[in-house]
C-alpha cells in the first residue's frame, strides 16, 4: 500500500525543509518514505514543490499524484491541480477542499509567515487520521530555537482541520527507518572512509555536500575549503593528496570542465584523487537545479592522454555510502583518479532504509615510507608503484613531465613506452579488483532484460513488481566496465531495453563498445525531470 503527498509553494517559503519533517516523521513510526524534490533556479518565487511517497515496503521512486495535496499559493493550486487524486488542503487559498486560514492562525501566534507550512503539516496529520507526536517529536529535533512556535503552529493546523479524511494505512512495523538523501550518504563515506580535507566551489547539485561536510569539521577533525574557482580546487587537492592527506572534491558539469586538465596532471603524477561529479541538465548552464544523466562519455574521456580511472555511479544513497568508500579506496590504493558519479535526483532525494550497509573495502592512506632507494615511479608487475609522502626520509618526486621510475624528466622513447605501460598495467589491475565489489546487481529473474545505471534505479525497481517477466540490470561500475559479466547476463534475453536519463541512452552505445551486443530498443527522458515508476512501465509497454 501506498500514499502521495504533495507540498508546493514558492522559494524561500520552506518547502524543502517542511518536506524533510514530515518524511522523517513517517519514517519513525516505521514507514517507508521517498521524498523527491523539485526546485526552480530562484532565492525567492517561482514554484517548488516536493512529493512524498508514504509505503509499508521499500520504496526508490516518486509518481506524478497526489491523495494529499498542501498549496501555499494560489499558482501552486492551478498549474498542479492535475496531480490531485484525494484531498487539497491550502493555506488560505480559495479553491482547495479545505481552506485553512493560516494568516488569522499566525496572527493569533504571533509567527512568521513561513510557520504556514507547520500549520499545513498539522492540518494533514488530523486529515489522515495520525496521531500528531511523531511530528511534533521531530519539530523538535529540526527546528532548534523555532520549534515551539512551530509546534504551536501544527496543533492549531491539526485543531481547525475539520474537512474530509483519507486515512493513512498503518506500517507493516514500528521499527524507524534510516531517512537520508544521497548527499547525506556521499558526505558519511567520505568521513567513514578518513577523508582529511574535502575542496570545492559551490555549484548545484554537488553544494549539499560541501555544506554538510562543512558543518562536520569541529565534530570530525576534518577541514573544509572553498577557493576561487574548481581550477583551484582540483590543483589545491592534489597538492593535498600528494603531502598524504585523504582528499576529495566536488563539483558538477561545469566545474568539472574547468577542471579537466589537472585530471591529466592526476594520470601522469599518479596522485590519487577523488572527484565527485553530480551531473545536472546541460550543456553549459543548462537547467542547473534539474537532473539528467548526459556526463556519462565527460566522465569517461575528460583530460588528454591514456591513464586509468574509476568511474562509478550509485543508484541511491544506500549505494552511495558504500560506493564513495570504494572510491577513495581505489583511489589511493591505486594511485588512480576515482569518479563518483551521481546526479541531482540522487543527491537531493530523500530515501528510506531499514539499515546501511558494512563496507566491502576498508580505505587507508597505503603509504610507505620513502627510504634510501626508494623511486617514486617504480616499475611493477601490477602497474602500482609503493607511494610515500614527502617528509623525513628520501624524496618523493612528483611531475607532470613523462619520467622515468625516479621522477626525472625524460623524452627518449624507450622510457615513455615503459612508463606508458606500467600506468596502463594499473588499469589491468584494478579490473581484476572491481569483480570482487559487486560491479553488477541483477533484480528479478524474467527472460527479458532491462539495463541502466545511476539513479534511474529506483524507477525501475519500483516498475519491476509489475513486470514479473523482466530483469533488471544495474551497472556500478562503468570504468572498468565488467564487460564480461554485462555480456553474460545479456546473451539469451528474448528482449533487451536500456534506459537512461538523456537524449542519446550513452549507456546502449558503452555496452555495445565493451560486449558487442547492439541494444536497440531504449526508454530515454531529457526535460530535467527523473523517471517515474509509471513512465518506466509506459516505456517497456510501448
Amino acid at each position: 500500500m501506498e500514499k502521495l503527498i504533495f507540498i508546493g509553494g514558492e522559494a524561500g517559503q520552506g518547502i524543502a525543509k517542511s518536506a524533510e519533517v514530515l518524511g522523517k516523521s513517517f519514517t519513525r513510526q516505521g514507514y517507508y518514505v521517498f521524498n523527491y524534490r523539485e526546485y526552480g533556479s530562484l532565492i525567492r518565487g517561482g514554484i517548488n514543490f516536493n512529493i512524498i511517497k508514504v509505503s509499508d515496503e521499500p520504496v526508490f521512486s516518486h509518481e506524478w499524484k497526489a491523495e494529499y495535496f498542501l498549496a501555499l499559493t494560489s499558482r501552486v493550486l492551478n498549474e498542479f491541480k492535475n496531480l490531485k487524486r484525494g484531498i487539497s488542503i491550502s493555506a488560505g487559498v480559495k479553491g482547495a477542499d479545505f481552506v485553512v486560514d493560516t494568516e488569522k492562525i499566525l496572527k493569533e501566534l504571533g509567527a512568521p509567515r513561513i510557520v504556514a507550512n507547520s500549520v499545513l503539516l498539522g492540518a494533514l496529520y488530523k486529515a489522515m487520521k495520525l496521531n500528531l507526536e511523531p511530528l511534533l517529536e521531530v519539530m523538535d529535533e529540526e527546528f532548534g530555537k523555532v520549534a515551539e512556535i512551530n509546534k504551536r503552529a501544527a496543533r492549531k493546523g491539526y485543531e481547525v482541520y475539520e474537512g474530509r479524511t483519507i486515512e493513512l494505512f498503518k506500517p507493516r512495523s514500528k521499527n524507524p527507518k534510516y531517512f537520508i538523501s544521497g548527499s547525506q550518504a556521499i558526505a558519511l563515506g567520505a568521513l567513514a572512509s578518513g577523508i582529511d580535507l574535502y575542496i570545492a566551489y559551490p555549484m548545484t547539485p554537488a553544494t549539499p555536500v560541501l555544506h554538510i561536510l562543512a558543518g562536520m569539521q569541529k565534530e570530525h577533525g576534518i577541514k573544509v575549503f572553498q577557493p576561487e574557482n574548481e581550477i583551484a580546487v582540483v590543483n589545491a587537492a592534489l597538492g593535498a593528496s600528494y603531502a598524504g592527506a585523504i582528499t576529495m572534491v566536488g563539483t558538477s558539469g561545469g566545474g568539472f570542465a574547468l577542471m579537466s586538465e589537472a585530471l591529466s596532471l592526476q594520470g601522469c603524477s599518479e596522485i590519487p584523487l577523488v572527484v565527485y561529479l553530480a551531473m545536472r541538465t546541460g550543456p553549459s548552464t543548462g537547467v542547473p537545479t534539474y537532473t539528467g544523466q548526459s556526463d556519462l562519455r565527460f566522465a569517461l574521456h575528460a583530460g588528454h592522454g591514456e591513464f586509468p580511472r574509476v568511474v562509478l555511479a550509485p543508484g541511491d544513497p544506500k549505494e552511495a555510502f558504500e560506493r564513495t568508500m570504494e572510491a577513495f579506496y581505489l583511489a589511493y590504493k591505486y594511485r588512480v583518479l576515482s569518479i563518483i558519479l551521481a546526479d541531482k535526483h540522487v543527491a537531493e532525494s530523500t530515501f528510506s532504509f531499514d539499515s546501511l550497509p558494512n563496507p566491502r573495502v576498508h580505505p587507508g592512506r597505503f603509504l610507505v615510507e620513502a627510504g634510501e632507494g626508494y623511486k617514486s615511479y617504480e616499475i611493477t608487475s601490477n602497474g602500482i608503484s609503493p607511494r610515500a609522502a614527502p617528509g623525513r626520509h628520501g624524496i618523493v618526486r612528483a611531475t607532470s613531465y613523462e619520467h622515468d621510475e625516479e621522477g626525472y624528466t625524460v623524452e627518449d622513447s624507450e622510457s615513455i613506452k615503459r612508463m606508458v605501460e606500467k600506468r596502463l598495467r594499473k588499469g589491468e589491475s584494478l579490473k581484476k579488483e572491481i569483480m570482487s565489489l559487486e560491479p553488477i546487481k541483477v533484480y528479478g529473474s524474467g527472460e527479458n532484460v532491462i539495463i541502466s545505471w545511476g539513479s534511474t534505479k529506483g524507477a525501475i525497481v519500483d516498475a519491476l513488481k509489475k513486470l514479473p517477466d523482466y530483469k533488471f540490470i544495474q551497472i556500478y561500475y562503468l570504468e572498468p566496465f565488467p564487460a564480461d559479466l554485462v555480456r553474460e547476463e545479456l546473451e539469451g534475453a528474448k528482449r533487451i531495453i536500456a534506459v537512461e536519463n538523456s537524449a542519446t541512452c550513452m549507456i546502449a552505445d558503452l555496452i555495445r563498445q565493451h560486449t558487442g551486443i547492439e541494444v536497440e530498443k531504449k526508454i530515454v527522458k531529457y526535460d530535467g525531470r527523473p523517471f517515474s515508476s509509471e513512465e518506466i512501465l509506459e516505456g517497456v509497454r510501448r
